[in-house]
C-alpha cells in the first residue's frame, strides 16, 4: 500500500533521473533546473513527514501537487528539448499515470480524499458533537471527526479541547490505551480541568491494575477538591476503592453519594444495594414491581460456570457486560465479579455504563456476554472463555436469558 506507492514514486524519479543524464552525457542540452528543484523540494517534505512536522496525508498531497508542478515545467520546455529529452519525459509521464494508478487501487485515493473531507467538516463536526447540534455523528463521522482534530494538533500544535475529545472517542471506540495517552496529553495543559480528569479517571478505571487505579484514585481527588459534590467523582471513586479491595473506603464514598441521588437516578438503588440499605418494605414491593426497584433498563442473566473452569480461573476475573450491536464496542453495561461455581442470577443496569451517556438506555439491540479474565482487564483480554448471547432487543425494560461458561 503505502510502501508501493512510495516505490513506484521513487521509481519514477530514478527513471527520469537516470535517463536526463544519459541524454545529457550524449550532448544533448538538458536543462537541469526543474530537476533540482523537484529534487530539493521532496527532500524537504520528506523531511519534515519525517520530523513529524508534516502528517502523513499532508506529505502525500503536497508530494502530488510538487510532481504536477514538475511535468509541467517539463512541458513548457518541450519546444526547445530534443526528441531524446522529450522521449525521456514521456517516460516520465508513464511511470506518474502508472503511480496514480497504483495510488488509487492501494486505498490511498480513498484515505486521501477522507482525510479532505474531514478537515472541510471540522467546524461542522465539532457543532454536532460538542453542542449537540444536529443529528448525532456517525460512527464514520466520529472517526473522520478524530483524523481531523489530530491534523489540527499536527498543524497547529497541542490543544488540551483536541485531546481531550479525541480521547472520548478513543475510549468510546475501547481504545482504552490511545484514550489514556490522549488525556494524559490534555491534562499537562490543563492539569486541574474537571471533566478531563473525570474522563481520565474512567479510562484507567476500565483499564484497571494497581497502577491505573491509584492514579485514578488521585485524579478523583483533585475533582473532588474542586468540587466536593461531584457525583461522577464519587461513584467512581468508590468503584476504585472497591478494586483495589479497600471496603471501607468505598463504603464512606457510598455513603457520601447516596444522598447526593435522586431517587430516579439509576444509580439510587445500586448504591442503597451496595450499602444494604433496601427497606423491607421495598424489597416486598420489587416483589411485585421490579421495574420500580430499580429506574431504566435492566437485564437479569443466570450465569452456569463449570467446576473445571471455576477450578482454573479461581484466581480470575468474571465480566458479564453488554454490547450494543449497532454502535461502539464500548461496553454498555458490566459486572465485575469473583469466579464462582455453580449458577448465580447477575444483573445489569443503566447504573453499571462504563461512560455516562452510554448506556443500556441508548441501544435498542445488544449482546450481552460473560468472560474469565486472568489480567482481569474487561477490554484487552479475549483471551479467557467466553460465551455470548444472541441478539436482544428490548421490547420491555427488563429481559432475561441464561448463559453457560463450559470448558
Amino acid at each position: 500500500m503505502l510502501m508501493s506507492l512510495s516505490f513506484a514514486a521513487a521509481l519514477m524519479l530514478v527513471l527520469t533521473l537516470v535517463l536526463l543524464l544519459f541524454f545529457r552525457r550524449s550532448g544533448t542540452e538538458v536543462q537541469l533546473n526543474p530537476v533540482a528543484q523537484f529534487e530539493d523540494k521532496l527532500r524537504l517534505l520528506s523531511q519534515a513527514r519525517d520530523s513529524g512536522e508534516l502528517a502523513e496525508q499532508d506529505f502525500a498531497v503536497a508530494a502530488a501537487e510538487l510532481k504536477a508542478q514538475y511535468l509541467q515545467a517539463e512541458q513548457a520546455q518541450k519546444s526547445t528539448t530534443s526528441p531524446a529529452t522529450g522521449w525521456a519525459i514521456g517516460i516520465s509521464l508513464l511511470v506518474a499515470v502508472a503511480t496514480a494508478v497504483l495510488y488509487s487501487q492501494t486505498g490511498h485515493y480513498t484515505a486521501l480524499t477522507n482525510w479532505q473531507i474531514a478537515q472541510q467538516q471540522l467546524p461542522a463536526y465539532g457543532e454536532r458533537a460538542l453542542l449537540n447540534q444536529g443529528e448525532p455523528l456517525s460512527d464514520e463521522e466520529i472517526e473522520l471527526f478524530a483524523l481531523a482534530l489530530r491534523t489540527k494538533i499536527s498543524k497547529e500544535g497541542d490543544d488540551a479541547v483536541a485531546w481531550f475529545v479525541i480521547g472520548r472517542i478513543w475510549l468510546s471506540k475501547g481504545m482504552v490505551d490511545d484514550a489514556i495517552e490522549a488525556f494524559e496529553k490534555a491534562l499537562a495543559l490543563t492539569p486541574n480541568r474537571v471533566n478531563v480528569l473525570i474522563s481520565y479517571s474512567q479510562a484507567l478505571l476500565v483499564s484497571g491494575g494497581d497502577e491505573h487505579l491509584a492514579k485514578a484514585a488521585l485524579s478523583l481527588s483533585k475533582v473532588l477538591q474542586q468540587e466536593p459534590d461531584n457525583t461522577d467523582a464519587l461513584s467512581m471513586l468508590a468503584m476504585v476503592a472497591e478494586e483495589r479491595g479497600d471496603k471501607e473506603q468505598a463504603r464512606q464514598a457510598w455513603q457520601l453519594l447516596l444522598p447526593k441521588l435522586e431517587n430516579t437516578d439509576p444509580r439510587y438503588a445500586l448504591v442503597q444495594q451496595k450499602l444494604g440499605l433496601a427497606p423491607a418494605e421495598q424489597t416486598v414491593a420489587a416483589k411485585h414491581n421490579s421495574a420500580t426497584a430499580v429506574s431504566g433498563r435492566r437485564v437479569q442473566v443466570q450465569l452456569s460456570i463449570s467446576p473445571e473452569l471455576a477450578e482454573q480461573y479461581k484466581t480470575g476475573t468474571l465480566f458479564v457486560f453488554a454490547k450494543a450491536v449497532d454502535g461502539p464496542p464500548l461496553p454498555l453495561a458490566v459486572q465485575k465479579l469473583a469466579v464462582f461455581q455453580g449458577t448465580q442470577t447477575i444483573e445489569l443496569s443503566e447504573a453499571q455504563a462504563m461512560q455516562p451517556g452510554w448506556t443500556l438506555a441508548n441501544a435498542e439491540r445488544i449482546q450481552i456476554s460473560a468472560r474469565l479474565s486472568l489480567s482481569g482487564q474487561v477490554l484487552n483480554d479475549e483471551k479467557g472463555p467466553q460465551v455470548q448471547s444472541e441478539v436482544l432487543s428490548f421490547q420491555q425494560s427488563e429481559l432475561s436469558l441464561n448463559l453457560s461458561l463450559q470448558p
